[in-house]
């Protein structure tokens, strides 16, 4: 049981880190950079599986809030969260913990080709890259409102899509993707390590 412990301890560490490695690839096209590191929460919080799936990501977001240069760009601290891409933080946090409860519990048994595992695999990723839009579009479009970016006569809504969500999708799409073959080759490896009775 310590031997566990250590090891889910030490692999959360592992994802936290390469979530936070992540922050290096930032490609501005406006208030909203592309970003990598939603792509890696997603992905750690699919490897993870269950209940352990946000753990990299909340580890992540704890060093970044304490100061450490860690989110996009090399950015920490309090007024990150404040800022337009606020809300993707928590965001990150929720598509982890989404993909991680659908994808399950990583087992050796996924070594061998399954299309139920395959077809677990691209709900859990798409799902968590769908609901880590939900707090980040909120927070965006209060964030647009007050600082007074959106033009009259156009929503809030209808502003915020065009600017946070709709020129990110290819990407996404193409980071899921991305995610899912990782995840297909990489979970029965961990499964050995975290899950295995042996």
């Amino acid at each position: 049981m310590k031997n566990k412990t250590i090891l889910n301890v030490t692999f959360i560490a592992l994802f936290a880190a390469i979530v936070c490695i992540g922050c290096f690839l930032k490609i501005p096209i406006g208030p909203i950079p592309i970003v990598l590191q939603n792509g890696l929460c997603v992905l750690t919080g699919v490897l993870m599986g269950s209940f352990l799936g946000g753990a990299p990501t909340a580890l992540f977001l704890v060093a970044g809030l304490i100061g450490l240069p860690v989110y996009s760009g090399g950015t920490s601290g309090v007024a990150v969260w404040a800022g337009p891409t606020g809300g993707f933080l928590p965001g990150y946090l929720l598509g982890a913990i989404v993909a991680g409860f659908i994808a399950g519990r990583p087992s050796v048994e996924e070594k061998k080709f399954n299309w139920k595992v395959l077809v677990r695999l691209i709900v859990a990723v798409f799902a968590g890259m769908v609901v880590l839009y939900f707090p980040g579009v909120w927070h965006f479009s209060r964030w647009a409102q007050k600082a007074g970016k959106i033009a009259e006569g156009i929503s809030a809504l209808s502003y915020t899509m065009r600017a946070c969500v709709i020129p990110y999708i290819p990407g996404d799409v193409v980071k899921a993707v991305v995610s899912i073959l990782v995840a297909l080759k990489v979970r029965p490896i961990l499964a050995q390590y975290l899950y295995s009775d042996k």
